[in-house]
């Protein structure tokens, strides 16, 4: 009997430790994600011009398949390298991360450029579509997976970064956690982005409400304005989020000037407004980090269209997204 109670007190106490690793698991997770929602929300942003142009039937087919492409670059191919990286070559992390942060600054700063060049973007959507739509489809998903893959590396990197030092089965776990939760978000909201019109015309048009009706026709007019901000919002968060790991990252490599001056501008606008001090400081900051992040990357845009931007179509076979 004593030695049934002892082999119930040893399982209680692995499953007390496995409640904690858990908790520990989501508590990465979550933090990594977070950490990571300037990318994220470029992805969103990106992904529904993959399907524009298709017969309304092929769009969530579409889209699936570039889900299960997105999985497999995060969990076949950038899990493993992360978890050598972190095995074998931590002090890699950081450069990476900040190489990561530039990329999202280039950019945000790339966005703004076309945004103020709107004639860039109608040349582009005015090219000339291949007959087949098969063909067509196998070229966008084709070039969405590519895409994807170099917004999943910026995603696994910056949550790589956030998880403390642990095993290598809590890394694993928690990696494999961001991967899987952040590809279920960012898919899920294109699918409902994508879709939002077509359920629109639908409530319009057979809706049996007059308040249905209308909620369905500000749907459909709603979708373009809402993408416009999505877009928008996503090319602030690059920006916040990019300048955010560079002026990081130089203090992980010892030069605290940036980071030291942005924390007593924040703290000082902080004490000028009491009431909501930690808001004021948080925005402060991110502020700040923005026009850091748009500044580095207005400087790195002819770097990256003259070299970087011509070195990935020829890596990806021409097909890199115009964002």
């Amino acid at each position: 009997m004593s030695g049934l109670l002892a082999l119930l007190d040893d399982v209680a106490a692995l499953a007390k430790v496995a409640a904690a690793s858990v908790d520990d698991v989501a508590a990465y997770a979550g933090k990594a994600g977070a950490k990571a929602a300037g990318a994220v929300i470029d992805d969103a942003a990106v992904t529904p011009k993959y399907v524009h142009g298709f017969e309304a039937s092929r769009e969530l087919p579409i889209i699936w398949r570039i889900t299960k492409g997105s999985l497999r670059n995060k969990l076949v191919f950038l899990l493993p390298a992360a978890l050598l990286l972190s095995a074998f070559a931590p002090w890699l992390i950081a450069p990476l991360l900040m190489l990561g942060g530039a990329y999202l600054c280039f950019e945000g700063a790339e966005k703004i450029a076309h945004g103020l060049r709107p004639g860039d973007a109608h040349g582009q959507a005015s090219a000339a579509v291949p007959d087949d739509p098969a063909h067509l489809e196998e070229q966008k998903a084709a070039g969405a997976i590519k895409t994807d893959f170099i917004l999943s590396a910026e995603i696994m990197t910056i949550a790589l970064s956030e998880i403390p030092k642990s095993g290598v089965m809590t890394e694993a776990a928690t990696l494999a956690i961001v991967a899987v939760g952040i590809t279920a978000v960012v898919y899920g909201a294109v699918a409902l982005i994508v879709k939002a019109d077509d359920v629109g015309l639908h409530m319009a048009a057979t809706g049996r409400l007059a308040a249905t009706r209308a909620l369905g026709r500000g749907l459909v007019r709603g979708m373009p304005g809402f993408m416009a901000l999505l877009t928008t919002v996503g090319t602030a968060a690059m920006l916040w989020v990019g300048g955010s790991i560079i002026i990081h990252g130089l203090g992980v490599l010892g030069w605290h000037l940036p980071e030291e001056a942005i924390h007593h501008v924040a703290v000082a606008a902080g004490h000028a407004l009491p009431q909501a001090v930690s808001a004021v400081e948080w925005t402060v900051t991110a502020a700040l980090d923005g026009v850091l992040g748009l500044a580095l990357g207005l400087v790195l845009l002819p770097v990256g269209t003259r070299i970087i931007t011509p070195l990935l179509r020829l890596v990806t076979g021409g097909k890199t997204a115009a964002h």
